[in-house]
């Protein structure tokens, strides 16, 4: 997701992909990155994914906002026809989604997605989806920390904004 529609990381201006060949070949790297064989998504696709995830990026770090996020979020659950199924192949065991087992990817991509936000904040638990504090950074995340208190997308940023705040402090005589 952060991939395709972030301008800003790591206190850097970044321009996401553009064009479909430029958006799928920043999915393909990620897949590749994760560990994941290359899929078979088109450029089309890879149009819509972009669409899909500026649709889901308001959903981290809400905060108050969160009823408005989570009246998005079901649009996007009923316009990619999300439902709990279990579905699998001949010779393995069937496994539980949140697609229609016919789902083209890009549906099936945005239904699961979908559907693992909406748990998340369906239980209560909105405050882990968060969006980078850092100045010049708009990185997404998933917090697991025990107490749910992160701020940042990973430590660079965290350095980044300490050390800003540091001469902050110096500059008004704090220190």
């Amino acid at each position: 997701m952060n991939c395709l529609s972030v301008t800003t990381a790591h206190g850097r201006t970044v321009t996401p992909p553009q064009s479909g060949d430029e958006r799928l070949a920043a999915i393909t790297a990620r897949l590749a990155e994760a560990g994941r064989p290359p899929s078979t998504l088109t450029t089309t696709d890879a149009d819509r994914l972009a669409e899909i995830a500026a649709q889901l990026l308001p959903v981290f770090g809400a905060g108050d906002g969160i009823l408005t996020a989570a009246a998005q979020l079901n649009d996007l659950l009923v316009r990619h026809k999300a439902v709990p199924n279990l579905h699998g192949h001949p010779g393995r065991p069937p496994v539980l989604a949140f697609h229609r087992a016919d789902a083209s990817l890009v549906d099936a991509w945005a239904a699961d997605v979908g559907t693992a936000l909406a748990m998340v904040i369906g239980v209560g638990q909105s405050v882990r989806l968060g969006a980078c504090q850092a100045g010049n950074c708009s990185l997404v995340f998933f917090d697991t920390t025990r107490n749910a208190s992160r701020r940042f997308c990973d430590l660079s940023c965290q350095n980044r904004a300490k050390a800003s705040a540091y001469r902050a402090r110096r500059r008004a005589g704090g220190l």
